[in-house]
């Protein structure tokens, strides 16, 4: 009998350009074959370039969501994106810890790429103490780094330690915010520190977080170790911003993630 398809379940806002959030996710989960499951916590009225409004969902529709994914599928791994508020990332750690998840890529989005505040204070207070312990991988990028960790990085492969001792089981520190001709992704695991070194292209692109940890879930919803599922995520992004497409006003390119079937 053939094995089930693997599924995965984001858990992340809706972003009315198709940019980012949900339907990124949903879109890179495809691209490696394995079936989108969806806990929709904010619905956002975003242009390419700003956030417009923001509408949270309550908090107990969000973990009724994601109470019906486990209800019905085999969850394989679990993307977390944007959450919103602190009870709302509240709510998903209840709800994720009820049901024994595992395989939890966590992509703590702090703000929009155009700077609009996502989450606020208190719910970053609970995204650290309940969300990062259960993370298998934190994915933050430099920004998102120096908040959780309270100070400016100066040495990323030291920053990445510095995040996985606040309990994840791994972090890719991602790099496309700092400077140089070469974006550097390091990633701290039980084993040690590995880098990614990717030339940095001359694209404003967006949703490549959201890209990046989602290809990653769904490597490891296909039963892939953590470091292969980073390096073969890491190989779909590249990707993606090669192909990206400009739609719309302004400059910012959106990412082809629909080209081919990575494994």
């Amino acid at each position: 009998m053939k094995e089930p398809t693997p599924s995965a379940l984001t858990i992340a806002g809706s972003d009315s350009s198709g940019g980012a959030g949900i339907a990124v996710d949903l879109k890179a989960f495809a691209t490696f074959r394995v079936h989108g499951l969806t806990a929709i916590t904010a619905v956002t009225a975003q242009t390419a370039r700003r956030v417009l409004a923001v509408h949270r969902l309550p908090a107990a529709q969000v973990k009724q969501q994601i109470e019906a994914a486990f209800a019905e599928f085999r969850v394989d791994a679990i993307k977390i994106g944007m959450l919103g508020s602190a009870p709302i990332a509240r709510a998903t750690a209840r709800a994720l810890r009820e049901m024994a998840a595992r395989n939890i890529v966590l992509d703590p989005v702090l703000a929009s790429s155009s700077g609009t505040a996502l989450l606020s204070t208190a719910g970053l207070r609970v995204l650290r103490k309940e969300l990062v312990p259960m993370a298998a991988l934190l994915t933050p990028n430099l920004p998102e780094a120096e908040i959780l960790l309270g100070h400016r990085i100066k040495d990323p492969a030291r920053a990445a330690q510095d995040l996985r001792a606040l309990g994840a089981g791994a972090v890719l520190l991602k790099g496309g915010h700092g400077r140089g001709r070469e974006v550097r992704d390091i990633l701290a695991d039980a084993n040690g520190v590995v880098e990614y070194r990717h030339p940095r292209l001359p694209v404003r692109a967006r949703g490549t977080g959201c890209a990046l940890a989602s290809a990653v879930a769904a490597g490891l919803a296909r039963g892939q170790d953590l470091r292969c599922a980073v390096a073969n995520a890491e190989v779909f992004l590249q990707d993606a911003l090669a192909r990206s497409y400009r739609c719309g006003a302004g400059n910012t390119r959106l990412l082809e993630l629909n080209r081919r079937t990575h494994d």
